[in-house]
């Protein structure tokens, strides 16, 4: 398995690579009041497509912290024991101490 996994790898590095061989043109692009930017065109490209990735997850972080918020509010609380029975009577002062040496 971890055989085919790093064939596929291979491949996907490969064909990047030989894309990357390929799109060595430089690229001009054109930025506002007269700037410009010459680049080879597939660092436009993959600046285009990390671009849009970032894009994406923070579009989707708000729903996430959404669907976090609801998770954690239908999971319920753990049980708190209940104290246990007094085994005398409290005063009206509160619970009977044992009394302390040295005072």
């Amino acid at each position: 398995m971890q055989l085919l996994v790093w064939l596929a790898r291979a491949f996907v590095f490969f064909t990047l690579f030989a894309f990357a061989l390929n799109n060595q043109q430089t690229a001009v692009v054109h930025w506002f009041f007269g700037v410009e930017w010459r680049t080879p065109m597939v660092i436009v490209v993959l600046t285009a497509f990390a671009a849009g990735c970032a894009i994406g997850v923070l579009a989707m972080v708000p729903s996430w912290w959404r669907r976090r918020r609801e998770a954690l509010r239908l999971v319920a609380p753990p049980a708190v024991p209940a104290p246990p029975p007094p085994s005398v009577a409290p005063s009206e002062f509160g619970p009977e101490h044992p009394p302390r040496e040295g005072f």
